[in-house]
């Protein structure tokens, strides 16, 4: 695949975060929680930047981490309309040079990956075709 990415999908409260707490502590992997780690930078960006400097300083972080393998935690951030981010676009091309192991709170429903609930302002419907994920409540990963 272009990307080395890897998602843990399963909807909010669905054991995501113990799941990756888990693999950080056996494999010591660093998890980063990117609600935490991206909002902390774009505090000091002015409003009407943001949207533009948010994919910068989210490759900043994963840089700034020694690791060929990233657990990421806590998305939500990504999913801001007020960002303009394709979040499954931004994964990707995050994983193009290192894993990444990411947490996805949502489902899987006919061929596509889903994140909030339609007329939600962060509603997304994804096509999870070249996707490899792990939904909680399979054992093994599921490649489409």
């Amino acid at each position: 695949m272009y990307h080395q990415l890897v998602l843990i999908v399963a909807p909010v409260r669905g054991g995501k975060t113990p799941l990756l707490a888990r693999l950080a502590g056996e494999a010591t992997l660093p998890l980063l929680n990117v609600n935490l780690e991206l909002t902390k930078l774009l505090l000091d960006v002015p409003l009407k930047k943001r949207a533009l400097e948010a994919v910068r300083l989210l490759q900043h972080i994963i840089e700034g981490q020694n690791a060929p393998v990233l657990l990421l935690d806590n998305l939500e951030i990504l999913f801001d309309p007020s960002l303009s981010l394709n979040p499954l676009a931004c994964l990707k091309n995050l994983s193009r040079h290192r894993v990444i192991v990411a947490a996805w709170a949502g489902h899987l429903d006919d061929g596509c990956l889903i994140y909030a609930e339609p007329g939600h302002p962060e509603f997304r419907r994804e096509p999870a075709a070249d996707l490899l994920m792990v939904p909680l409540d399979s054992p093994t990963p599921v490649p489409t």
